[in-house]
């Protein structure tokens, strides 16, 4: 696979108490990702960007609210997540100190 293709499709983690609680009891981690990744895809950008092992991949499609502004109606956009699980005794560090 490309490696520029690779670097594209994670666009940014999900640091959240559900995403904080799910990396502490089940070694999961939580990304947004481009809605075309597929999870092998996926699986590929992570082992390459942080250099861990992943056990297993899940991906949700969250659709965007619809909001007022005023009198006329907006929508946010729709955003996909994925879910990755990896080997215990591995770790992703997001902030360096």
């Amino acid at each position: 696979m490309n490696q520029e293709f690779l670097l594209q499709l994670i666009t940014a983690p999900v640091v959240t108490e559900k995403s904080a609680a799910a990396s502490d009891k089940h070694n999961q981690y939580v990304f947004k990702v481009n809605k075309t990744a597929t999870k092998t895809d996926i699986k590929a950008a992570v082992e390459k960007l942080f250099e861990v092992t992943v056990e297993s991949v899940q991906t949700l499609n969250v659709k965007g609210k619809t909001k007022r502004h005023g009198r006329t109606l907006g929508k946010r956009s729709d955003v996909k997540k994925a879910y990755v699980r990896i080997k215990s005794g591995q770790e992703i560090e997001f902030i360096s100190a």
